[in-house]
């Protein structure tokens, strides 16, 4: 069973849970999905296969290629690209998504509705504003965000060094909550901020219910938002180790000739 499997079974367990819905979104967004072309792709362009169907015109997507050759019943052009890329390509386009159809328990229809929804739940981005943290607190947050940051942030290695999710109060007394990247590489803030704003949708939360701050870690704000938040690690990507010179590991002698 895959991940896309196991969301769309809960999900269709218990179809007015609004938490499991989003969460089977965000597997087929997150997800590499292989989508059934009409042809093969020529450089970047991909003409994806369109069936018209009885609910309107749909394209196929597999989150296997067995799956995909299941269903063709032999080779077919693909484009192996992230469930967001083909939302994307399909906004405003009046096509649905068929995925894994008759070839897996997650087989299903999503309406072209659907798609332009992901495809809107995954654009835009924060807006930039200044405000000056007088005092952090602890964190007060439901769960299921503190689950879904912890998922993104795990794919966002190598980005930054950590993030600190804390209660804050600003300087005029708005009080809110905020999280703040430390040490983030020059150019990442973007996609870290972006990566935040997935976590609060897919989490049914609205986008500005979290601020997000980046900070070098030796700076006081950052020193006073760790002593009362709630750390996430992000991953250290792992660097392969160049290959030393013949007989310059003493645990490793160099083989004879």
């Amino acid at each position: 069973m895959t991940l896309l499997d196991a969301a769309h079974a809960a999900v269709s367990a218990d179809p007015e849970n609004e938490t499991l819905r989003l969460r089977f979104y965000e597997r087929l967004a997150d997800g590499e999905m292989i989508l059934l072309l009409e042809r093969e792709a020529v450089g970047a362009a991909v003409e994806p296969r369109v069936f018209d169907i009885e609910g309107g015109p749909v394209v196929l997507v597999f989150d296997r290629e067995e799956r995909l050759a299941a269903f063709t019943g032999g080779i077919a052009p693909y484009a192996a690209l992230p469930g967001r890329v083909i939302a994307g390509m399909l906004k405003g386009q009046g096509i649905g998504l068929g995925v894994n159809l008759g070839v897996a328990p997650s087989s299903m229809l999503l309406p072209a509705e659907a798609m332009d929804w992901l495809a809107m739940a995954l654009e835009g981005g924060p807006e930039a504003a200044e405000a000056v943290p007088e005092r952090f607190l602890a964190p007060m947050v439901p769960e299921v965000l503190v689950a879904g940051l912890d998922a993104k942030l795990a794919k966002a290695g190598g980005l930054a060094v950590a993030a600190v999710l804390a209660g804050v109060e600003y300087r005029g007394g708005r009080r809110g909550h905020m999280l703040a990247f430390l040490d983030a590489i020059p150019g990442a803030e973007s996609a870290l901020a972006g990566a935040v704003r997935e976590a609060l949708v897919f989490s049914g939360l609205e986008a500005g219910e979290l601020d997000v701050a980046f900070l070098r870690s030796g700076e006081p704000a950052a020193l006073a938002i760790i002593r009362a938040g709630l750390r996430f690690d992000l991953p250290v990507p792992e660097v392969p180790e160049a290959p030393g010179a013949p007989g310059m590991d003493p645990a490793r002698p160099p083989k004879l000739r």
